[in-house]
């Protein structure tokens, strides 16, 4: 029964694949920690303007589904406005 012979050169190119892809992977690790560690906070403690934005973005949205998207958008975010202002005064 003859057996098959491989060639030595695959695995010198599955070597090479995997090493490429181990040494990215950290990389890409890393830029990830590194944008979880940067603070969104301001060095007072109070939400940011960004995060202010966010946060009405996200109500506004959720009120809109409440009302089926039936409504005008921009009432929708002028209460998601009054209700983030009353969650946190300024």
């Amino acid at each position: 029964m003859a057996t098959a012979k491989k060639d030595p050169s695959d695995k010198v190119a599955t070597k090479k694949t995997a090493t490429k892809a181990a040494a990215a992977k950290p990389a890409t690790e890393a830029k990830a920690k590194a944008a979880t560690k940067k603070s969104s906070k301001s060095k007072s403690g109070e939400t940011t303007l960004a995060e202010r934005y966010r946060m009405v973005e996200v109500a506004a949205y959720y009120i809109a589904e409440q009302n089926q998207f039936a409504g005008s958008p921009t009432d929708y975010w002028i209460q998601a406005e009054i209700d983030i202002n009353a969650k946190y005064p300024k």
